[in-house]
């Protein structure tokens, strides 16, 4: 067992992937004796980690990471985990001249499966790929999952909502920052119509105006606060929902963090990336609903902002029914 570690942690991007080292954070400080924990990202994503017991110093940049590098050195850590691994975080690790190691991205991988549809991917969710960077330090996967810490500020009472939301409620995520993982408005209205819970509509302010033209079509069982939430409070949100419904987002790993049912309904990606609801022991709870008839999926691993094919038959094509008996299937094996 290795002794008074102070570890670096990096990874800088975006809301989902922070969530997802979670678990590396907390099976280093709990397997590591006396080990200090600090931790670099990008000062807007810091609320997500601010209050994680298994932090020491959380540090957060605006413009470069070069910001900290300063003070980084002054620290003299022991080692670096690189849970990012790109052209900064290498730059930073040179600059440091401290012991340190990063994951397997798989990106050649996943360019073979996204032009040429070969798929080598190994079934390996990154959470386990992350693992990777600290094997060296002797710490192994808890197999606990993810985990999202909500500040008592932050939690979001029912009686905000309208009435009939107070017994229970769903969240839809309606938001993605790539327009190709959006789920349609024509497929939540119609998921929201089918459904026997009403909907919380989440995303950003550059959702609200999607989030108005379903409440308009649906406006007893769905209710827009796109934009209306810090994302603590969106997180608090989530953390109360009897199902969430999401494409490929943040939202899925936040649901995931508290072990939340989930349909998860895909586009132009794939699961096969790794980035699916990561729940060991709790796989049943999640639901994945893709398109793999489609020959021209996945189009790309991250998103478009418009479909290159000009149709968006990966979101447009869904069953809404399928849907539903996802919904009820998740709705009935939670009681």
């Amino acid at each position: 067992m290795l002794q008074e570690r102070k570890i670096l942690v990096l990874r800088f991007s975006s809301i989902g992937d922070i969530i997802l080292t979670t678990p590396v954070i907390r099976c280093m400080q709990l397997q590591l004796k006396n080990a200090e924990i600090h931790y670099l990202t990008r000062s807007v994503y810091k609320p997500l980690l601010e209050h994680n017991p298994y932090i020491y110093r959380l540090m957060g940049f605006h413009q470069s990471p070069k910001e900290f590098l300063p003070q980084l050195k002054t620290e003299h850590y022991d080692y670096v985990v690189d849970l990012h691994r790109n052209f900064r975080t290498l730059g930073l690790r040179f600059r440091l001249l401290t012991p340190s190691a990063s994951f397997p991205k798989l990106n050649f991988r996943k360019w073979l499966l996204v032009n040429f549809h070969i798929d080598t991917l190994p079934n390996i969710h990154i959470v386990d790929r992350y693992f990777e960077a600290v094997k060296h330090l002797g710490v192994i996967n808890d197999q606990q999952g993810l985990e999202l810490f909500i500040a008592e500020k932050d939690e979001i009472s029912v009686s905000e909502f309208p009435i009939n939301f107070r017994d229970g409620y769903g969240v839809m995520a309606i938001g993605a920052k790539h327009y190709t993982k959006q789920i349609p408005p024509e497929l939540a209205i119609e998921i929201i119509r089918l459904s026997p819970l009403p909907f919380l509509l989440v995303g950003g302010k550059e959702d609200h105006d999607k989030g108005e033209q379903i409440q308009q079509v649906v406006p007893l069982k769905s209710q827009n606060i796109c934009g209306k939430y810090t994302l603590p409070q969106t997180a608090a949100i989530v953390k109360k929902a009897k199902i969430v419904i999401t494409s490929d987002t943040s939202i899925m790993h936040i649901a995931a963090a508290f072990r939340k049912p989930i349909v998860s309904i895909w586009g132009n990606t794939v699961p096969q990336f790794g980035m699916y609801p990561y729940m060991p022991g709790n796989e049943e709870k999640s639901i994945i609903i893709e398109n793999k008839e489609l020959k021209c999926r996945p189009c790309s691993k991250l998103g478009y902002s418009k479909c290159p094919k000009g149709h968006f038959n990966c979101m447009k094509q869904h069953n809404p029914q399928r849907i539903l008996e996802a919904i009820d299937k998740l709705l009935d094996s939670s009681h």
